[in-house]
């Protein structure tokens, strides 16, 4: 689930977007007509994008032709949603708009292949006097043209929640998905202000995925490194396989679901262990280290493959809903050679191969992880105060 903000053209009232992940049992014929729009996105997207280069070429200047122009030559188009290939088009309009924007971070809009890119489409709800076009029902998701869709709910929306609109993607496994985006008015919670007892620092670690500042691990359960082992089985078995037989595609298959399993172990993973923490503290301190930085630098494991940026946007989103606080202290802090005792800073970094070290000055035996956590722990909350004196002194 995935939270952002903005604000209302309208009311003027600050409004809150929430999406729902679902799993989708589609029949046969929705099944087709799901590839079907597939398709037509994907061969859309290359036409609009093709003309866009060509007339470009030849004029100089920038236009987007609508998927109304390629309905006569491609009849087959009229058989999918219409919303599903205007969205592409919205889609590739914005793709150029952040491109010229800063092309430095974002390339150029590319053809889709079918083999590489991911199968999906989205389709916008209209409220007419006849009633939605899209809407859900107890068990299932109402679309155009495929009609309700047995759909599996984890989580049912509020009354007042506006449906927007729906992406419907296939993962590699064949199974369907859908991500519902809802619109409703946020409630502003009433801010609570951080304390040292209610504050928990979290510093990173590859052994125990996060260390807090009283020394707990985060030790993740033993579905991991059974999963793990699992997968390194698969892999060994598909190099002894000839490529293309079918039992390698088999082991091909297994290897998607397997992958995919892991993927949704550690998202539950993550939810819950992100909603423990910001139910169970008022302030949550952690530093702001670049996972892929970090990944270049060490050679214990994949940093990317924990799923700690995502563990640190969903402490973001649900602390910020009960009015808490996620203090971010940058990634250039010594957290791990600071003494949490007497606060000096070692000159050399301790090693990460060394779990404790003693504080030549006061001779405080530390624990590197936990000490680190303190130490971030005491520099967010030093911020945030400082912060606030500004405020106020302003």
């Amino acid at each position: 689930m995935a939270v952002r903000k903005s604000q209302s053209k309208r009311s003027g009232k600050p409004t809150q977007f929430t999406t729902l992940r679902v799993r989708l049992y589609p029949t046969p014929e929705q099944a087709e007509l799901f590839e079907k729009t597939f398709g037509c996105c994907r061969y859309i997207w290359n036409r609009m994008l093709a003309d866009q280069q060509r007339f470009y070429n030849e004029t100089g200047a920038f236009f987007i032709p609508t998927p109304a122009k390629y309905k006569t030559g491609a009849p087959f188009l009229k058989e999918v949603d219409n919303q599903a290939l205007i969205q592409e088009h919205n889609k590739l309009s914005q793709a150029f708009r952040v491109f010229f924007k800063d092309p430095e971070h974002f390339g150029h809009p590319n053809f889709k292949r079918k083999k590489t890119d991911r199968d999906s489409f989205t389709a916008c709800n209209h409220v007419f006097e006849s009633g939605p076009t899209i809407y859900t029902t107890r068990d299932g998701i109402r679309m155009t043209k495929a009609g309700i869709v047995k759909a599996k709910f984890s989580r049912r929306p509020q009354a007042w929640w506006k449906l927007k609109r729906v992406t419907v993607d296939k993962t590699r496994t064949g199974r369907y998905y859908c991500c519902i985006l809802y619109e409703y008015a946020e409630k502003e919670p009433v801010p609570v202000i951080p304390m040292e007892d209610t504050t928990v620092g979290l510093k990173y670690s590859m052994r125990h995925f996060y260390v807090d500042s009283d020394g707990t691990m985060a030790d993740p359960s033993q579905w991991k490194k059974q999963s793990q082992e699992r997968l390194a089985k698969i892999q060994r078995s598909l190099n002894r396989m000839q490529p293309g037989s079918k039992n390698y595609q088999e082991a091909v298959q297994k290897f998607y679901r397997l992958h995919e399993h892991i993927a949704n172990q550690r998202r539950d993973y993550i939810h819950k262990e992100s909603r423990r923490i910001a139910n169970a503290w008022d302030a949550v301190c952690v530093r702001a280290d670049e996972m892929n930085e970090l990944n270049k630098i060490t050679s214990l494991g994949n940093v990317c493959d924990s799923g700690y940026g995502m563990f640190r946007e969903c402490l973001r989103y649900k602390l910020a809903r009960q009015g808490k606080q996620l203090l971010i202290v940058d990634r250039r802090f010594p957290s791990t050679r600071t003494c949490s005792a007497c606060g000096r800073v070692m000159p050399e970094e301790i090693s990460t191969r060394r779990r404790t070290w003693a504080c030549p000055h006061c001779g405080a035996v530390l624990k590197r992880e936990a000490n680190a956590a303190q130490n971030i722990k005491t520099q967010g909350l030093a911020q945030y105060f400082e912060m606030q004196e500004r405020r106020e002194s302003a």
